[in-house]
């Protein structure tokens, strides 16, 4: 009951948070799953089932080669099973390779070579990472942006620009060295650099300036969950000044490369902080979260929102699935690499220990997630009581 009024306090509040959570999940994964699918197929390997979603079947129908394409009831994922699969892990099935005819054998997954597993395996995430970058690139060629001067109109008293010594009319030109071009591009960087400190170039005037600033940090809780980053307190140009630039199909899809390896810049920065305990566990979200999330863009954005955040999801997927984790891409893969260094695969216990480990290391961060959205929706229904 919690739950439904956290949504909106009826059905319709429920379902409008599961339905855009299903579409953008579905999209994401169904491209996820095509690139392992298409180049399986390319590598002349067998494709037994295409499944979005897991446990039993819902609905699906067999095509012309053999492969099983269906909905299955438990939406949160998918899975490609090849010739030779024990399931839809791609974990091996060593005795019914063995009792396979030659033709078998031929198109069966594990006794193609390294390579071509390889190749089979990171298709998956690499086509997330393209789906990303036509998604940004395609919003940007066809709808433009708004881009405002990263100049200085005040400086808030007693905040991390009022130390630094910002003054009104300063135009941040660069950020450690890096071009700054506009006030939204200075605005990222300073979010992602909380409690570190920036070298940050100014025109004032006729004169350049090298100022050193450390940004504070800020926590704040919005309707997807509570959110840190970093702020300077300077105000940028009114939205007058903003101007609506479009973009060329190449520079569109520069854009998109860029806004793609932001998003993974971001992420492995918040890695890196969480391991060095100077950023909290707190923000990881699952399926709840998603939901919610998912929910409250399509309220406020549209499907133009949804559009985004499928995008923000397919970079999530791809990079996560790369974690070199038993059960996940990146786990064949890095037993794929033992592989090729050694000349033979690693035994078959070896591989059943690195699964097992896989699954209950993936199981917990599941359960870690969840635990974090029930948090945070509890938060959020506190605060809508009061």
């Amino acid at each position: 009951m919690e739950f439904l009024s956290g949504m909106g306090g009826n059905a319709a509040g429920f379902f409008g948070a599961v339905i855009p959570f299903l579409i953008v999940l579905t999209i994401v994964v169904f491209v996820h799953e095509m690139g392992h699918f298409l180049v399986g197929r390319w590598c002349g390997v067998g494709v037994t089932a295409f499944s979005i979603g897991f446990g039993p079947e819902v609905v699906g129908f067999t095509d012309r080669r053999g492969t099983r394409w269906k909905l299955s009831a438990i939406p949160l994922g998918g899975y490609v099973k090849f010739v030779g699969d024990a399931n839809g892990a791609s974990v091996p099935d060593p005795e019914a390779v063995a009792r396979m005819n030659p033709h078998e054998r031929a198109i069966s997954f594990p006794t193609q070579p390294v390579a071509k597993r390889a190749a089979i395996v990171a298709a998956g995430p690499i086509a997330n990472f393209i789906l990303a970058i036509a998604v940004f690139a395609g919003a940007i060629y066809f709808t433009g942006r708004y881009e405002t001067p990263a100049r200085v109109e005040a400086v808030q008293p007693n905040s991390a620009a009022a130390r630094a010594g910002f003054q009104p009319g300063d135009v941040i030109r660069s950020i450690d060295g890096e071009p700054v071009k506009t006030f939204n591009q200075m605005q990222r960087v300073v979010s992602a650099a909380a409690g570190s400190s920036l070298s940050i170039t100014v025109d004032r005037g006729s004169e350049v300036q090298t100022l050193t600033a450390v940004p504070d940090m800020i926590e704040e809780r919005t309707p997807f969950g509570r959110h840190r980053f970093g702020r300077l307190g300077i105000n940028g140009p009114k939205a007058d000044a903003a101007k609506l630039v479009h973009y060329g199909p190449f520079e569109s899809l520069k854009l998109g490369v860029h806004e793609t390896a932001f998003v993974v810049e971001r992420t492995f920065d918040y890695i890196g902080k969480l391991v060095t305990g100077r950023e909290s566990a707190d923000q990881l979200s699952g399926p709840i979260g998603i939901a919610r999330v998912s929910g409250e863009v399509a309220r406020v954005g549209g499907v133009g929102g949804l559009i985004g955040l499928v995008a923000l999801l397919s970079v999530s997927i791809g990079l996560l699935n790369l974690f070199p984790i038993p059960l996940l891409d990146g786990g064949h893969l890095m037993f794929y690499a033992f592989e090729a260094v050694r000349g033979r695969p690693l035994s078959e216990r070896a591989q059943e220990i690195g699964f097992r480990i896989g699954l209950a290391f993936v199981l917990m961060l599941m359960l870690f997630a969840a635990w974090n959205d029930i948090l945070n929706l509890g938060a959020s229904l506190s605060q809508r009581g009061t």
